[in-house]
């Protein structure tokens, strides 16, 4: 129920908002801190740059680095989203997101 309450939303209300489960920054010119996230008590943040992912798990109030995911366990994300990206540049977002849902729903 709050993913639909909040699925809609541009920005969160650090004061009244829940922090989101997960955070995804992308190769942007002014990337958020992980400092920041963590005074919100995101979960977990994913950074795509340079072609690679990198996952962060909060553990004990600070972010490790960590090999996979704790939303999606069940995939490799820091392999599985590079692909995606280029996929989508290639083949085209439409393409690429059509084949990830295929991917899901199996």
């Amino acid at each position: 129920m709050l993913a639909v309450l909040m699925c809609d939303r541009m920005r969160l209300n650090h004061e009244s908002d829940p922090p989101p489960d997960l955070a995804i920054e992308a190769d942007v010119t002014s990337r958020t801190t992980l400092d920041v996230y963590e005074v919100m008590g995101v979960p977990e943040v994913w950074i795509y740059e340079e072609g690679r992912l990198r996952v962060y798990v909060l553990q004990s109030g600070e972010y490790a680095e960590s090999s996979a995911s704790s939303t999606f366990p069940s995939l490799d994300v820091r392999e599985l989203i590079p692909q995606l990206v280029q996929q989508a540049f290639t083949e085209g977002t439409s393409t690429m997101l059509k084949g990830l849902r295929q991917r899901l729903s199996q």
